[in-house]
């Protein structure tokens, strides 16, 4: 088996059941694993609602290490959408030439540092570089504020193999707290200050408001576009056939990185909590319970994709759910294809090929069952053109 291949340990009880209990810090969750159930859930936000007490719909829980709430993830319609019209204009600027071109400096010379060394350990000298450095043009902040995010580490909010262990929430959220006393004072153009300006049904936000989409922009996209990174340099490391495809076909590429981000499944799942009796798979689920919308699960589903454990770079049919489904589908979305976009684009222009080293695997311990979502560490040699 291939280092980059991610296993589906879903399918079993996919096929037999639809569903499957696991208990996370005695708040147990119903795992909702079939294609169309997951999306039917996703978008039927009355009955299975995200504006929860704060950190609960996060599986594993996030309730006892943070009281803030994550704006709009955590809201429901119709308040959503109004948060979700307010910040959207902003989350959609990666599609302007401008934010691109300061994107792609910073690709590069991340890529070209990368090649210079020739063997990259990639999880923390590339994706976690990469993906701080690229946040400072999402949120119009200066590029030296990266080197304290990198600082962090790989998960901005939960420290390593520990839900309960609160440290890192404090530090964001003492962060943030800073942040919003500092632009207060000194109003800029970086999306702190527009926040603070902004105006949501004829009033101002409040610090708390500003602090829960902050919040969110700081954690939501972190290990996810991590993990993103990495696995498709372990991919291309595993299949140099693709690399020279991606260069030699680059109409094919936005089509090569749904079906990439469909395999990877960065995000295991995310959960909702039930507001009232129902039912899920034909399995009972009742008020004030758990259900979790397994993404993972879902973009492997052979009843909707073709040969599901296969990587398809040019795959037709691709409705995957890796960016969520429905009213809360991920805001981060469009910065996440431009990066990708553009950082594929450049690596296939300056590598041969690359070979993985060594690596150490991230193993997603679901209660009994475990996912691969991706490495600890991966050093990989690059071999330039």
């Amino acid at each position: 088996m291939k280092k980059s291949t991610i296993p589906d340990p879903f399918e079993k009880a996919r096929v037999e059941s639809g569903h499957r209990e696991m208990n996370d810090q005695n708040d147990p969750v119903s795992m909702i694993l079939r294609h169309k159930d997951v999306r039917k859930s996703a978008h039927n936000w009355k009955t299975f609602q995200s504006g929860a007490t704060p950190g609960r719909i996060v599986v594993p829980s996030e309730v006892n290490i943070r009281s803030l709430r994550q704006i709009p993830f955590e809201v429901d319609p119709p308040e959503h959408q109004s948060y979700r019209d307010l910040v959207e204009p902003w989350f959609k600027r990666p599609l302007e030439q401008s934010y691109q071109d300061k994107l792609a400096a910073i690709i590069q010379s991340e890529l070209d540092k990368a090649i210079r060394k020739g063997t990259i350990e990639v999880v923390h000298e590339f994706s976690l570089p990469l993906q701080s450095r690229a946040l400072t043009v999402l949120l119009n902040m200066p590029e030296d504020d990266a080197a304290l995010w990198i600082s962090w580490g790989t998960h901005v909010f939960r420290s390593e193999g520990d839900p309960l262990d609160g440290g890192k929430a404090s530090g964001l959220t003492d962060y943030l707290d800073k942040k919003v006393e500092e632009v207060k004072k000194n109003p800029g153009t970086d999306l702190f200050s527009v926040l603070l300006a902004s105006e949501i049904n004829g009033r101002k936000l409040s610090d708390d408001e500003v602090k829960g989409v902050m919040m969110l922009t700081f954690a939501g996209g972190r290990d996810t576009v991590i993990n993103f990174v990495t696995n498709t340099f372990a991919y291309l490391a595993d299949h140099p056939e693709s690399i020279e495809r991606l260069r030699n076909e680059p109409e094919i590429l936005e089509t090569a990185i749904e079906e990439l981000v469909r395999y990877f499944s960065p995000l295991t799942h995310m959960g909702r909590v039930v507001t009232q009796d129902t039912a899920v798979c034909e399995h009972a689920v009742k008020n004030d319970t758990r259900i979790s919308l397994c993404w993972a699960s879902a973009n492997r589903d052979a009843s909707v994709f073709e040969n599901p454990n296969e990587v398809i770079l040019d795959r037709k049919v691709n409705p995957h759910v890796s960016f969520g489904f429905g009213a809360h589908n991920c805001l981060g979305a469009t910065h996440a294809r431009t990066l990708m976009k553009i950082l594929l684009t450049k690596l296939v222009e300056s590598v041969k090929s690359m070979e993985i080293l060594d690596c150490k695997e991230n193993m997603e311990n679901l209660d009994g069952l475990e996912r691969k979502v991706g490495f600890h560490q991966i050093r990989i040699k690059l071999n330039p053109r």
